[in-house]
């Protein structure tokens, strides 16, 4: 029988190609670590990996299986830099700090590269990322991004592609320009969730599923990590649920609202398809993102937020094909193989919220999109910070976060209103 996600739709073309995937205990009983990860996506299974690998006693929990969050359910692009942009944050923190922190996140780039190569994770890494804009006003914004990504960042990856040019690598008239990276691209995200539980495990960690937190306190200077069927008492805890763990601590809940997304497969294309010739995985330049890419085995992944309610996984497919459609008319009737989705953790200003929230105990998530490189890498981050050197993981501690407006009870409808107003801009 096919394993259904109890808190994401869908059965995903991730789980369909993984091959494998082991399944973990449940805790039964206590346990006592030098540091308690609660969360079993990028962040903490990347925590847990190198802490292990460091002999820390390392015990972690997943309230489901690894990867039934976004982790495993993603687009699988890599992207460049943070997900704001290098400019904007320049303007906001000054040259210095915005370099740091871009310099920080193409470092994610490349260890989590370098961390599939060496623990022989096959990520199914294709290189390539195409960011187009369908607003010709757009493309002068494009250039000058470019441009001090190359000049002042010391990227030089960043090209223009004309309307002509676009056409021919997406296989579509429907974008009038933007600007092709050759320094990062698109996985298989399940694969590398997979992977890096199996990395944890066989370096020492305790690992668990289908073990929910119910409480998390400090009690004598040791952090209590409550679960229906034992407690881990450790020294240190990372918090690491991002999008799905509202109920557990009120600060990161403040700080970091959920957002759904959905994904569809269609069946492979053929190798004669003009549709992304080159491989490259595709985001366009609308607030409400529309994200695609062709994976290995000639499927269009095809991806975008919808503001509704998804009551039934069998409808998801509608909205994924209608959007395919205004891209690329003649894939209007593709068979749709697979559809899903999950929730995203956002924040407001899109940076990470990365925080001390009781003694003790570290928040990270809210990656904002952005997360398939930086969350694993705030993993590492905070396994140097257990080692002593909390320097790196800083640069993220001190952004400025600020709350959702509307406490618990308003936000999310605020967020409803405000999606809705910026989706109707992308039209014009």
């Amino acid at each position: 029988m096919t394993y259904a996600s109890p808190i994401s739709p869908g059965y995903s073309w991730y789980e369909h190609t993984v091959g494998e995937r082991p399944r973990y205990p449940a805790l039964d009983g206590d346990r006592r670590a030098d540091v308690v990860v609660v969360g079993g996506g990028f962040t903490g299974l990347s925590a847990a990996a190198h802490l292990a690998k460091a002999g820390v006693g390392v015990v972690l929990i997943e309230a489901h299986r690894f990867g039934d969050g976004a982790s495993g359910r993603n687009g699988g692009q890599l992207g460049t830099g943070q997900r704001a942009g290098a400019e904007e944050m320049e303007a906001e923190l000054g040259f210095t700090r915005a370099k740091a922190l871009f310099d920080v996140a193409e470092e994610a780039k490349a260890h989590l590269l370098e961390f599939a190569e060496v623990n022989a994770i096959d990520i199914d890494f294709r290189p390539g990322h195409l960011n187009v804009t369908h607003k010709p006003r757009e493309l002068a914004e494009y250039r000058v991004h470019a441009e001090a990504m190359a000049e002042r960042f010391g990227y030089p990856h960043l090209t223009m592609m004309d309307a002509a040019e676009a056409r021919e690598r997406l296989g579509s008239d429907h974008y009038v320009g933007g600007v092709r990276d050759a320094g990062t691209g698109h996985i298989h995200p399940l694969k590398l969730t997979v992977g890096t539980a199996r990395v944890a495990a066989a370096a020492g960690a305790q690992l668990f599923e289908e073990t929910p937190s119910t409480s998390i306190a400090v009690q004598g200077g040791k952090v209590v990590v409550s679960t229906a069927r034992g407690t881990i008492t450790a020294d240190r805890c990372l918090l690491a649920t991002n999008a799905y763990g509202n109920d557990l601590e009120p600060k990161s809940a403040a700080h970091i609202m959920p957002i759904g997304s959905f994904i569809g497969a269609t069946v492979p294309l053929g190798g004669d398809s003009p549709i992304l010739p080159g491989g490259e995985s595709v985001s366009d330049s609308r607030f409400v993102v529309r994200y695609f890419r062709r994976a290995p085995t000639g499927e269009l992944l095809f991806g975008g937020r919808e503001i509704y309610a998804v009551d039934d996984p069998k409808d998801i497919h509608k909205g994924i094909r209608r959007q395919i459609a205004e891209i690329y008319p003649t894939l209007k009737d593709v068979e749709i193989t697979h559809s899903w989705g999950g929730y995203v953790g956002i924040t407001l200003p899109r940076t990470p919220f990365v925080r001390e929230v009781m003694p003790g105990v570290i928040s990270a998530g809210g990656y904002s999109g952005h997360g398939v490189m930086l969350s694993n890498f705030v993993g590492k981050l905070y396994a140097e910070t257990v080692a002593g050197n909390r320097d790196r993981l800083k640069l993220f501690e001190d952004l400025k976060i600020p709350p959702f407006p509307g406490g618990r009870r308003f936000r999310a409808p605020l967020l409803f209103l405000a999606l809705n107003w910026y989706a109707l801009r992308d039209r014009f």
